[in-house]
């Protein structure tokens, strides 16, 4: 079974919208999104509400007020980001779609991306989206995504820089390449935000076919606009199919004869650290002339394998190193509270997170507490 989630921006796409209708399928992952949004802020933390759009319940993802002002400029934004009590994953999400937002702000007002700062987009609101965002790749991990065209929209809209076209030259800039249409409804249809959501999901996450499957679960998030005909919504779809599906990895694979156990271990801190790597093994050998060596096998999402071999040859002695394409078998997960839960063919397994389970002291209170937490 592989997880799947197919989006519709019926009525557009912003990152609220994009949140709450996630949150409306996955309602099990409310409580971390929320607590992930929360840590980038710094008064009261964001809430889902239920509300009606042309006649259809919805969720909505809303940012109270705050009690200090937002950053405005890409770096202070990006700092902030960068020291909140988020996990990597989270954290790496977040920044990675706020530097998509700064990149296209830079492209279309021609500045350097160290020089740029937000004013509509400049708020409270815009981190929390982001990090709500992030949280929710992050938990679905692996899953594959699909997205119906974006409603481009029309007419003009009043910015910092004067009257500009729909959509805003940036979101436009985000949208380049990923299938749009216009249903006749005008206005500022997708947001910054949104788009750089979608920029990401097209990108960097694996955005497959809408393949079949069971539909397990539909969400809606609603927008604040209320559109004449039209429910301002989000439709977020969650298919399961019914058996286990794979992608494409790219393996890199080499042994190590000369160096330290020390440098092994650093090189592998390195090297799982580098962007596109899925996962690094290392294991125990007999090479040539019977020395004992290390082996390393690298998986690599595609795309990076020639990225990733350059940070080989800079951490590691190897001369060369084999590289080739293969196909892997994923079950969908979902991330909970201390423990992850793999979907399998005829049941669902829940599996303690090691690092949740760190803080205690004895491997006693750990197991016990894993046997807890896995029910």
């Amino acid at each position: 079974m592989m997880g799947h989630v197919h989006l519709t921006p019926l009525g557009g796409l912003a990152g609220d919208m994009f949140a709450a209708a996630l949150l409306d399928a996955f309602p099990d992952l409310v409580e971390g999104v929320i607590a992930a949004a929360a840590a980038v802020l710094p008064g009261a933390p964001p809430c889902l509400t239920p509300c009606t759009k042309a006649g259809l319940v919805a969720r909505h993802f809303t940012v109270p007020e705050q009690c200090t002002v937002t950053p405005i400029h890409y770096p202070a934004m990006d700092a902030l980001l960068a020291r909140a009590p988020l996990s990597d994953a989270i954290a790496t999400h977040a920044r990675a779609l706020l530097r998509l937002l700064a990149g296209a702000e830079a492209r279309v007002h021609g500045l350097p991306l160290a020089d740029v700062h937000f004013h509509e987009i400049a708020d409270w609101d815009t981190l929390a989206d982001l990090t709500a965002a992030a949280a929710l790749f992050t938990a679905l991990d692996g899953w594959g995504w699909s997205m119906a065209p974006l409603p481009l929209g029309s007419g003009t809209i009043n910015t910092a820089h004067g009257r500009l076209p729909m959509p805003a030259p940036a979101t436009a800039h985000l949208l380049l390449g990923l299938d749009v249409h216009d249903d006749g409804t005008p206005g500022e249809r997708v947001t910054p935000t949104g788009a750089a959501i979608a920029r990401y999901i097209h990108d960097r996450l694996p955005l497959r076919p809408r393949p079949m499957g069971r539909l397990q679960a539909t969400g809606y998030g609603a927008g604040t606009r209320d559109l004449p005909g039209l429910a301002n919504v989000v439709v977020a779809q969650v298919i399961a199919a019914p058996v286990q599906t794979g992608d494409c990895v790219t393996l890199l694979e080499w042994e190590i004869d000369d160096m330290t156990g020390e440098e092994i271990a650093r090189a592998c801190d390195w090297l799982r650290g580098t962007p596109g790597v899925i996962d690094l093994a290392t294991m125990h050998m007999a090479g040539k002339k019977g020395r004992q060596v290390t082996g390393f096998r690298l998986m690599v999402r595609p795309g990076f394998g020639d990225a990733v071999a350059i940070a080989v040859f800079d951490q590691t002695t190897t001369l060369g190193l084999r590289l080739r394409s293969d196909q892997r078998m994923i079950l969908p997960r979902t991330i909970l509270p201390g423990a992850k839960r793999a979907i399998r063919p005829h049941a669902s397994t829940t599996k303690a997170e090691a690092d949740d389970l760190a803080p205690h002291t004895t491997l006693a209170a750990r197991r016990a507490k894993a046997r807890e937490v896995e029910g």
